[in-house]
Parts: structure tokens; C-alpha cells; sequence
């Protein structure tokens, strides 16, 4: 199993204890992959930090079966606090604009031929802006660059809960006692022998099956090489990018009238601001997501740039003096993570079909999954967790059917 994520974990764990001798393999120096839970005064999931779709989400009872607590407030991602330069007048016309245009991008996707969601944007839009930044927070990317028919694929109940001890802990305590194999990339993979040849730093291992749940960026630049070559993986992969999507935690000092787990938009009338959550779980600390192209931008621009944007924009809400009371604790740069190269995937417009071409076994030997993979559930630790099951189990109906064990060496 190339990768030890969401999806390579739950692979791991649906072929374990079937005798099936199999091994993970982590580039990294550890496990989990985009769910990273950074262990400071809090736990800060520095990745995926959501379980969405909560009430359906098989994470939600592997962790709490686990011992993990499950934090059920709901999210204030639509609300505005305090009124600050949106009141709820404003709010209430934002709501309904954006449930229009979700209703004409649903509408929309039943029609052939696929186009780019922000043609469906109401024309000269008072709220088109904001829509764009809300799009790039969960896409990663531009409504121009997103399919319509992908993202109408995706299937939310709207339900969202958080883990408290950290979803990406939960994700590496899930995984624990699995037999993986750490700062170990796999650069080679040559499949046209048997068994199958895996190139590491850590030498050659040979594998009859393979499972690959690699990021679809490090696919399409060809992270890993195949031989022979699989262009039309790749191709693939190319269509089905990886969005930008970073997180900088502030603590607070003297939070005084900040509500717990409230919610600002840093601005209402450009697309290029931050989202930010007041006091997660009532701590005193600000969590702000950057998404698409700002993301990209301040990634490129150095690691001070996103507290820069952070505190100019809350000083803007909150005022001036709100800056000596912030400061850094931790943030991310999906962008620039060599084993990812971005946050999760989006389909380009006209290519919805690449999740089911990328997840197509190649010759009953090589198999895919990964969030990229999920049709209905892109994007999410459970689209990864579900498409690694998958894959797993696919591998054994094939090893039940030969009546040959699979080994990796």
C-alpha cells in the first residue's frame, strides 16, 4: 500500500489480520497524511479538521469507539458575529443568494453539457464575491475552474461535528499498530514483472498487488514513475488538481466580547479574504482559512504573510488594538508539502468522469484510491477512507477467487 493517509490506513486496516502478508509505505515521517493533528497547548488539526456529513461519516463511530470525543456544535461558516459591517439584513440576502446559486449549479449539472460553475453566477451578483471566496474554502480553487457536474456528484446530509483530541490524531490512532514503513517514497514502480518491483530509498520491494492512494498532483507530475508507463493515470490525475486551502491558528488574548465558536468573514465584497472561526471549543484562539488563489498567492509570498493578511483584516473588524493582543501559534502550506502539493481535488470543467478513470484497477494488479478517487465524497478523510475499503477489498476478492496468498517482500 503506497501511502499511509485516510485511504492507505483503511486498506491497512481491511487487509489486516486476513493473512495476507502486506506492508504501507509512508514518504513521511509519519502517519495520516492531510489529517495532521499538531500537538501544542491544544491539539490543532492542521488538516482536515470537519467530519462532514457527520451522521453518515464511518469516522465518527471509529473514533468515538475509540475514545475520542465528538464535539457536536454546529459550525457558524454562514454567520457574520457581531454585525460587523453585515447585519443580519445582509446576511439573510447572502443566504439567499448563495442557496440560488447552489440551486442553479444542482439544476444545472442534469443538463449536458458540463461548464464551469461560475457561469452560473448571477451577472454583476452584489454577493458574487463572497460566494467566490466560500467556494474556494471548500474547493480549494476558482468557480471558473470547477465543474458543475463534479461538484453536484458530491453528497453533503449538512451535518458537520468535530473531534476534539484532533480528527488527524484520531486518523493516526486508527493506524497505529499497522506495519508501516516510514520515510519510505516510492519513486518506481515496475509492473511489468512479477511480482511487481517497488523502488524506495530503503532498496527494492517486490509486491504482487499494489494499492496506490497517492495525492492526484504527485501523480500528474509523475512523483511516482511507471514502467511501463500509465498515461491515461495521469492523465487523469492532470484533470483532477489539487485546490489550496490553509489554516493559520491566532491565540487571543482577552478574547472579552469574541463569542465562542463564532464566525467572521474578514471582507463581504472581495473574494481575495479570510474566513475565521472565533474561539474553536470556546479556547481562546482564532482559526482562519485562506482558500484558492489568496492561498496560493500568500504561500508564495513567505510563511509571515498569512498572519500579516490575518491580523490587517481583523484589525479592519475589531480594531486597531486588537493586534497587540495576537499572535501566531501554527499554519499550513498545503501548496508546498512535497507529499501533497495542494489540499484536496476539484474536477476541471468537463472532466467529472476522472474520479472513476483514476480509480479504474490496472490489469487486476494495481489498484487506486484516495479522496480524489470518491465520486460522491471528494475532497473528505471519509471519501479516503471509503475508496481505501474499496480498494482492499477488491484486492481480496481477487485473492479469494486465485486461492494464491498475496505477499509483499
Amino acid at each position: 500500500v503506497i501511502g499511509a493517509g485516510a485511504a492507505g490506513l483503511a486498506a491497512g486496516r481491511c487487509l489486516a489480520g486476513t493473512g495476507i502478508k502486506f506492508r504501507i509505505l509512508e514518504a513521511r515521517s509519519r502517519i495520516g497524511g492531510r489529517a495532521w493533528t499538531l500537538a501544542s497547548a491544544f491539539p490543532l488539526d492542521l488538516g482536515c479538521g470537519w467530519l462532514h456529513s457527520a451522521d453518515i461519516n464511518p469516522w465518527t463511530s471509529i473514533l468515538s469507539e475509540r475514545g475520542f470525543t465528538i464535539d457536536k456544535t454546529p459550525p457558524a461558516w454562514g454567520q457574520h458575529s457581531l454585525d460587523l459591517g453585515f447585519d443580519a439584513e445582509q446576511q439573510r440576502s447572502f443566504d439567499s443568494a448563495i442557496s440560488t446559486f447552489r440551486k442553479s449549479l444542482t439544476k444545472a449539472a442534469r443538463r449536458a453539457p458540463d461548464q464551469a460553475a461560475a457561469e452560473l453566477l448571477e451577472p454583476n451578483g452584489r454577493f458574487n464575491s463572497l460566494i467566490e471566496a466560500v467556494t474556494s474554502y471548500a474547493s480549494g480553487t476558482a468557480l471558473d475552474c470547477l465543474s458543475i457536474h463534479d461538484t453536484a456528484n458530491y453528497q453533503d446530509t449538512g451535518i458537520n461535528w468535530r473531534v476534539v483530541e484532533g480528527y488527524g490524531a484520531g486518523i493516526a490512532d486508527f493506524g497505529r499498530d499497522l506495519p508501516v514503513t516510514l520515510a519510505c517514497p516510492v519513486a518506481r514502480l515496475d509492473h511489468g514483472s512479477s511480482p511487481m518491483r517497488l523502488t524506495t530509498p530503503q532498496g527494492v520491494i517486490t509486491a504482487d498487488k499494489v494499492i496506490i492512494t497517492l495525492p492526484t498532483n504527485l501523480l500528474a507530475r509523475e512523483a511516482l514513475v511507471f514502467d511501463p508507463p500509465l498515461p491515461e493515470k495521469c492523465a487523469a490525475a492532470e484533470v483532477l488538481p489539487l485546490g489550496i486551502a490553509d489554516k493559520l491558528i491566532l491565540a487571543i488574548d482577552r478574547p472579552m466580547n469574541l463569542p465562542k465558536d463564532g464566525h467572521l468573514f474578514g471582507r463581504t465584497d472581495h473574494a481575495d479574504t479570510a474566513s475565521y472561526h472565533l474561539r474553536p471549543f470556546g479556547r481562546n484562539l482564532i482559526e482562519a482559512y485562506f482558500g484558492g488563489q489568496l492561498a496560493t498567492d500568500l504561500e508564495s509570498e513567505g510563511p509571515e504573510e498569512f498572519y500579516s493578511f490575518a491580523v490587517d483584516e481583523l484589525a479592519d473588524l475589531l480594531g486597531n488594538s486588537i493586534r497587540a493582543r495576537l499572535r501566531p501559534v501554527a499554519e499550513t502550506a498545503w501548496g508546498r508539502d512535497p507529499f501533497a502539493r495542494g489540499s484536496y481535488s476539484y474536477a476541471l470543467p468537463g472532466h467529472a468522469d476522472a474520479r472513476a478513470k483514476l480509480a479504474e484497477p490496472v490489469d487486476e494488479r494495481i489498484f487506486f484510491a484516495g479522496e480524489a478517487c470518491s465520486k460522491k465524497a471528494f475532497s473528505t478523510a471519509h471519501g479516503a477512507y471509503l475508496t481505501g475499503i474499496a480498494a482492499a477489498e477488491a484486492v481480496l476478492a481477487i485473492s479469494s477467487a486465485s486461492k494464491h496468498p498475496l505477499t509483499a517482500r
